[in-house]
């Protein structure tokens, strides 16, 4: 098990690829704390992976509901090895249909949950001296910019500049931050993305949905378990060396 004794918390992992990368680390030995806004939900979903999960309720567009989840996490499971921002909001508009409102929502929670996020866990590895890991999640969106996509695009490029400046920082504390952009990844995100399409677009539901995933010269769509041997392998020492860096899991879409 290569990450046995370790302990990480997952920001929006009550489902999709936070859940997924959940079990895989539990798999692989580690406890796993789960954080998401959905406390119900997350709750259900701690449970369903057995007693090396627990479930904890985080919004983290607010620093005292961050404040509260890293500092329940770290009393429960006694330390913080590794933290992935996983959490994220999409939208997609044309350029004169862009709301205030919607911009505000997605980067207070793409942008700055994920800075502060990093902060808290940071913060706690730094005093404790021994290291850690993390791992933000971009996106091929964060590395060209898509007509209708104005904003997601703009936080996630903004994720892959937090993360080189996050991880120049602490690499000092011997903390690795690196990201991973996946492509179009099969799931209920994506039928919300197709709603968006078919809206702006004038294409049936789920036509954008086959249209891009015929694109991906993989020939599908990827699914959140092909995520997870990059958050694996990111957290464990083989990656020590690697640090600031954002790696495409994306079936060949992108080549950075």
């Amino acid at each position: 098990m290569r990450l046995q004794g370790k302990t990480a918390l997952i920001t929006g992992a009550a489902r999709g690829i936070g859940l997924e990368f959940a079990r895989a680390y539990i798999a692989e030995g580690a406890r796993v704390a789960l954080a998401d806004i959905n406390a119900g939900a997350v709750a259900q979903a701690a449970q369903s992976l057995g007693p090396q999960a627990i479930g904890l309720h985080l919004d983290v567009t607010r620093q005292d509901s961050i404040d509260a989840a890293f500092g329940s996490a770290i009393a429960q499971m006694g330390q913080l090895d590794i933290l992935i921002n996983n959490a994220a909001l999409f939208s997609a508009a044309p350029i004169a249909e862009v709301s205030r409102a919607d911009y505000d929502r997605l980067f207070a929670v793409n942008v700055a949950g994920t800075l502060f996020c990093t902060q808290a866990a940071a913060r706690h590895m730094i005093d404790r001296g021994q290291g850690g890991t993390i791992i933000n999640m971009a996106s091929q969106a964060g590395r060209r910019g898509e007509g209708l996509v104005s904003v997601y695009c703009a936080t996630k490029a903004a994720v892959i500049s937090l993360t080189q400046s996050a991880g120049l920082n602490l690499i000092a504390h011997g903390i690795n931050v690196n990201a991973i952009a996946p492509g179009v990844v099969e799931g209920a995100h994506w039928d919300g993305v197709d709603a968006f399409f078919a809206k702006y677009e004038g294409k049936a539901p789920g036509q954008k949905k086959a249209e891009v995933g015929a694109a991906v010269p993989f020939g599908r769509m990827g699914t959140a378990a092909d995520l997870t041997g990059m958050a694996i392998f990111l957290a464990t020492a083989e990656a020590k060396y690697i640090v600031a860096q954002c790696f495409g899991v994306d079936g060949g879409n992108w080549m950075a």
